[in-house]
């Protein structure tokens, strides 16, 4: 069981950050805030057990047993239909909840998670420990842990604690959840596009992606859209190049021998500008839609609220890209389209030197786009850019990848977000993009044309990287805990309903 001290200084926080709602507001929610506080062991519980079961498609390592487990979830918070969804792929999910209310919201969940090195970790990635972090209190580590499976396990707590209390459920749900968005959500369409999940969404006023919103700071951004992204993985190969060794052969050799790695060393020098800051690829960014004046507005405040210290210490960095400022760094963040080596593999690697001239070298790339690119585009004019520039012969092999996605400001569902975090005492900052990915142009776009964005209180970082934690008990007032994050998705289901 959790620590009391632990869970009454939770409740502390939570009372202390929450501006108090209107009476019929504070009525209707009262008891759900108590069973919140009841179940919050049995919370914690459940997400741990959740981030013990690693489901990583980019392995295929125990993604079945991540579906059926988050299958089990759905039913359990009191979905009606939970039914598995077959792709060419990784299965998808698609749970119905009919409350018989007059609204229905749209939700998306993965269940995929990154990869994790152990040795690079403090505390075992899949033991779901819950540890101090100094400066933030006592959170639960490991892979998952924010991105998505603590926001997502408070979406799911939310569900309990409503029932618990006697409540009804204030709208319908439908959940869609696929396991393959941490390799770039290839067979996504697929679940959404099937008649039975297109018919359930065609019902709904929006979709949310439940998220761990609020900065180290307590701030929160409520963003208007996110970056597409493709990732692609090049490999220059003697075999295919026709020059070069075709297996690996002494490095002696090289003096009358062509270089695959080297080759495709140039063709990545030709992909950006020199200092290697700004897209190169001819006809990439062309259709790039540069930002409005509403949306230079909304960076230029951002700037005045966000702590760009802060930043910086959270990104391990002294400064930005050719020196800019603080504004101009914010807006190329949600602005620019970028090219970005994830990784770069070829010949050895190991301990010491091994004197070979690789036959074979491969480089992971990520290429984020921005409103009116597309991914088909991007993709396009990369394979005509390297042909064009000799380089034909390089493998391009696109593993993933979507469109960007954007939603009006004055959509009632971004009102709706707004509204919640005001009265859960949080100013949110109105934001372009976010300039992460997720495939949410699956709704924002034609058939559906919802709006589509993240919601939730409560904080975590280290997202694909080691020691990835999820905030339980913060020590800052104004970041909410576990139960602070339960209760903001009471109160937005609640805001949703109405007129």
């Amino acid at each position: 069981m959790m620590n009391p001290r632990i869970f009454l200084a939770g409740v502390f926080i939570a009372m202390a950050t929450v501006i108090q709602p209107s009476s019929s507001a504070e009525t209707e929610l009262a008891d759900v805030q108590a069973e919140i506080g009841t179940q919050c062991d049995a919370t914690i519980k459940r997400l741990q057990e959740w981030i013990r079961q690693p489901s990583i498609a980019a392995e295929n390592r125990g993604v079945d047993e991540g579906c059926e487990l988050t299958m089990r979830y759905l039913r359990e918070a009191g979905f009606d239909q939970v039914t598995k969804v077959p792709t060419d792929g990784q299965p998808g999910i698609l749970a119905t909840l009919n409350a018989g209310a007059a609204k229905t919201v749209g939700v998306y969940f993965m269940y995929d998670v990154k990869q994790a090195d152990p040795a690079e970790w403090s505390s075992p990635p899949w033991e779901a420990a819950i540890v101090d972090k100094p400066g933030t209190g006592k959170v639960i580590m490991g892979r998952a842990a924010v991105n998505q499976k603590g926001p997502q396990m408070a979406m799911i707590a939310a569900l309990h604690a409503i029932r618990a209390a006697g409540k009804k459920i204030p709208v319908n749900l439908v959940l869609v959840a696929e396991g393959e968005e941490e390799i770039g959500s290839p067979h996504f369409p697929q679940i959404v596009r099937k008649p039975e999940v297109q018919a359930a969404l065609a019902k709904c006023i929006g979709v949310f992606m439940p998220s761990a919103a609020q900065g180290a700071d307590g701030m929160v951004t409520v963003n208007l859209g996110a970056k597409g992204v493709i990732e692609v993985e090049l490999t220059a190969s003697g075999e295919k190049w026709g020059r070069g060794p075709r297996k690996a052969v002494h490095s002696s050799n090289k003096a009358r021998l062509d270089s695959p790695a080297w080759h495709l060393v140039h063709a990545l020098t030709t992909l950006v500008t020199a200092e290697g800051n700004d897209p190169a690829i001819e006809g990439f960014a062309e259709k790039a839609r540069p930002i409005n004046s509403a949306e230079k507005a909304m960076i230029a405040e951002g700037a005045k609220r966000l702590n760009e210290e802060s930043v910086k210490k959270s990104l391990g960095v002294e400064r930005w890209v050719a020196d800019v400022g603080w504004s101009e760094a914010l807006e190329r963040l949600v602005s620019r389209p970028t090219v970005n080596i994830e990784g770069l593999v070829g010949g050895y690697t190991g301990p010491g030197g091994m004197t070979i001239l690789p036959h074979k070298a491969s480089a992971k790339l990520d290429l984020r786009l921005v409103p009116d690119m597309t991914a088909a585009g991007a993709l396009a004019a990369l394979k005509t850019h390297l042909a064009k520039r000799g380089f034909g012969d390089i493998e391009v092999n696109m593993t993933g990848g979507y469109d960007p996605n954007s939603t009006p400001a004055d959509s009632k569902f971004t009102k709706a977000q707004q509204a919640t975090y005001k009265r859960l005492g949080v100013d949110s900052i109105l934001w372009p993009r976010s300039a992460g990915s997720w495939p949410g142009y699956v709704f924002t776009s034609e058939p559906l044309k919802l709006p589509a964005g993240h919601f939730g209180l409560g904080h975590g970082g280290g997202a694909h990287a080691p020691d990835e934690f999820y905030v339980i008990e913060s020590s800052n007032p104004k970041v909410q805990g576990i139960d602070g994050a339960v209760l903001s998705f009471a109160e937005y289901l609640f805001e949703l309903a109405k007129e």
